[in-house]
């Protein structure tokens, strides 16, 4: 399928949704008006996805976000974020009054603080199989409820929660990788939101009342992708087919609310988001800019080379900005801490419009 086809395929589908009519609960962080999204006091976090949310379940001999200069801004050392500082795990857990729950790798050390819940999330992981061999969004629910079986956690623990379940778009990296084009896509993202669908539905299953599910990202705006342009211009091609992902994303929640009688699950607009602190380069309150929001803060010296990489002889094969605050993003993927701050600040303005 080329890319005219493509694109006209993605429109159809995006027509005919609209001309669906059906409404959709999006929400949005704000953290005084977080009785709009839950309406009890949540005491435990629980988090399912891949590196958006993961804050350090992937192994230290194993992934970059363990290496230096991860982590320079916070805690001040690579401590297992795939980010300078926070990310948006931690974001999540301030707005609804906790602290970052504990990484699940953690009980491998004999750690089972449970007060705030757990993280399961594991960088580079999907829905299905992707490039890593970390447990996919499936196996970390099995995760959960084994906690559940063994009585680690009991029935007030888990209906007094939140989860956080992220897809930042490993397996759509996977598919194009191991087929080495975007011929078939709109069927592939048909059978990852029918399987996140799953997913969701289990995690209520397991009792959860309120389950916040992230839209799918600007793809086309990673410097993965903006580095053909010199960072200067995202990738309509991409962000077309992550809009179709998005739409059905939305169908699906609204089924899931629909059969639940009560608006359980909510979608947190990522790509909205994303967009306006691109385009505004910060937030609106001004607090923040940023010079090229498409430009890394952490990037190899030539496309081989990523953040936190070196030479056999331990050289770096990398640079860093010189003020990763200035920066929305912090390497070819992810955002520095002050990128998550003015997403989370553009989730609250928009919040408020309504």
């Amino acid at each position: 399928m080329d890319t005219q086809k493509l694109l006209f395929t993605v429109l159809c589908f995006f027509l005919l949704f609209l001309l669906s009519g059906e409404q959709v609960v999006q929400a949005r962080l704000a953290h005084h008006h977080h009785h709009r999204l839950f309406d009890f006091r949540p005491s435990k976090l629980f988090v399912f996805g891949d590196s958006y949310a993961d804050t350090g379940n992937n192994k230290k001999s194993e992934a970059n976000s363990w290496k230096y200069p991860y982590g320079i801004t916070f805690p001040g050392k690579p401590a297992g974020r795939y980010s300078d500082g926070r990310v948006l795990t931690d974001f999540l857990a301030k707005f609804i009054g906790l602290k970052s729950p504990i990484p699940y790798r953690l009980r491998e050390d004999g750690v089972n603080d449970l007060k705030y819940g757990m993280n399961f999330a594991f960088g580079g992981t999907g829905v299905f199989k992707t490039l890593v061999s970390y447990p996919n969004m499936t196996t970390q629910i099995d995760f959960f409820q084994e906690l559940i079986k063994t009585n680690a956690l009991n029935t007030t623990d888990v209906e007094s929660s939140v989860a956080l379940v992220t897809l930042s778009g490993n397996d759509y990296s996977a598919y194009e990788v191991r087929n080495g084009t975007t011929q078939g896509f709109p069927s592939f993202i048909t059978s990852v939101v029918k399987q996140l669908k799953v997913n969701l539905k289990r995690i209520h299953g397991l009792g959860v009342k309120k389950i916040a599910v992230t839209a799918l990202q600007p793809l086309g705006c990673l410097p993965r992708s903006t580095i053909k342009s010199s960072f200067q211009q995202c990738n309509g091609t991409e962000n077309s087919l992550v809009s179709f992902h998005n739409l059905l994303l939305q169908q699906a929640v609204a089924k899931l609310n629909n059969d639940t009688k009560v608006s359980t699950f909510v979608i947190l607009n990522l790509y909205d988001s994303f967009m306006f602190v691109l385009k505004n380069k910060g937030d609106q309150t001004g607090s923040t800019k940023f010079e090229n929001p498409l430009k890394p803060c952490c990037g190899g010296i030539s496309s081989e080379y990523y953040c936190g990489s070196v030479d056999v002889n331990g050289t770096k094969k990398y640079t860093v900005c010189d003020d990763p605050e200035s920066a929305f993003f912090w390497d070819s993927v992810h955002p520095t801490q002050e990128g998550w701050s003015a997403v989370y600040s553009a989730l609250q303005t928009t919040l408020e419009q309504l």
